[in-house]
């Protein structure tokens, strides 16, 4: 596949060259948008501290290579759920991204098809499932959150499925939202004309996600949700169910004995619950406790083609990618978001070159230095 080149970043800045790897997407980003847009992106919950942890663990973990060992091919192609991938990498769900470009998700799943990656479509997009299955081009999952009334619920798994969706990611980290500052300061809500397409003809479709009234709960989250919702989730569709924001060893047992798919594990960008462990330290325990039984992905603070590295080698199956890609799309659109996912690439087949691992199935724990 041919690499993207870089977008011309004329319209975001007339002092920085073209980006060459995604902290010049981070940079050049905020230039594109305005205010408020840019808070919902870049914050977390109560005093970042998860929020800069997910990223700051990646960069503490130290490779080891093994050097003298023929190199001269990467491939770094894995197979999910009886597809194969070009790379272990997906686009994490991400509300309201017509905040971030005019065409919003359509701009996104273009640039997830150019760069040959699945992006998974939230629940709480500003473009329709049905409208984004159809410009995409390679695989389509749907995330979904569990609405309080289970007939809007069961709806959305029935479309994601109809509209050829291949796989259902349930978020199960959100009963409430956490306490995002950023947005409250900068005072976030749908602008006029913009919605949750999904939810369209809902009282929850337009205005503020933020509860109101003193309540901590949201009209787009089900603080009701048990373990039982899962297997009744399961019974709705054929398609792989995963759950994302699993953090817990006992949980990720739970979730096995459960039926699911797959797992994600996540502290939801640290969004919600501030001092959570990070993303990748999470994994450790979650991937040992499932022991190869289901895929295990891990999504939160990978920046580089060496954390992807360190995912893998530490037990997951793939990552996932949320505010490098939005970024990417901020600033240049379809182009950009595919711009994000292939310098990931090129850095991964170096860190795999560099440090004498062929292949995804090559990468260990032998990697990691300890």
């Amino acid at each position: 596949m041919n690499p993207t080149p870089p977008p011309s970043p004329a319209a975001a800045s007339t002092v920085m060259a073209a980006p060459v790897d995604v902290s010049d997407y981070v940079r050049l980003a905020p230039s594109c948008l305005s205010t408020m847009a840019w808070e919902y992106v870049r914050g977390g919950a109560a005093d970042e501290v998860t929020l800069g942890w997910n990223e700051d663990r990646f960069r503490a973990i130290r490779l080891r290579p093994d050097f003298l060992v023929d190199v001269s091919k990467i491939d770094t192609r894995v197979t999910l759920f009886g597809r194969e991938m070009p790379l272990p990498l997906l686009l994490a769900p991400a509300a309201y991204q017509r905040l971030l470009h005019p065409d919003g998700e359509l701009a996104t799943v273009k640039g997830a098809g150019l760069a040959g990656t699945t992006m998974v479509l939230s629940t709480t997009s500003t473009v329709s499932i049905e409208d984004t299955a159809r410009v995409a081009t390679q695989p389509l999952w749907f995330q979904l959150y569990v609405q309080p009334d289970r007939e809007v619920t069961r709806s959305l798994v029935q479309r994601a499925e109809a509209a050829g969706c291949q796989a259902l990611v349930i978020t199960i980290d959100s009963p409430v939202l956490g306490p995002r500052y950023r947005e409250t300061r900068s005072q976030f809500t749908l602008p006029a004309g913009m919605e949750r397409a999904n939810l369209r003809g809902l009282k929850a479709a337009t205005g503020a996600q933020r509860a109101t009234g003193g309540t901590i709960y949201s009209a787009v989250q089900d603080p009701t949700v048990t373990w039982q919702d899962v297997a009744w989730l399961r019974s709705l569709t054929s398609m792989p169910v995963l759950l994302k924001g699993i953090m817990n060893p006992d949980d990720a047992a739970r979730a096995v004995d459960a039926g699911v798919q797959g797992i994600i594990v996540s502290n939801h960008g640290g969004r919600n619950v501030d001092t959570v462990p990070a993303a990748i330290d999470a994994l450790v325990p979650v991937a040992e406790r499932v022991a190869g039984r289901i895929p295990v992905l891990v999504d939160g603070g990978v920046r580089r083609g060496t954390d992807i590295l360190k995912a893998v080698a530490l037990g997951a199956s793939a990552v996932l990618i949320g505010r490098p890609y939005l970024c990417g799309l901020a600033v240049g659109g379809s182009e950009g978001v595919a711009h994000v996912i292939n310098i990931l690439r090129r850095e991964l087949e170096m860190a795999m070159a560099s440090t004498g691992r062929p292949t995804i199935a090559s990468i260990g724990r032998s990697v990691i230095w300890s």
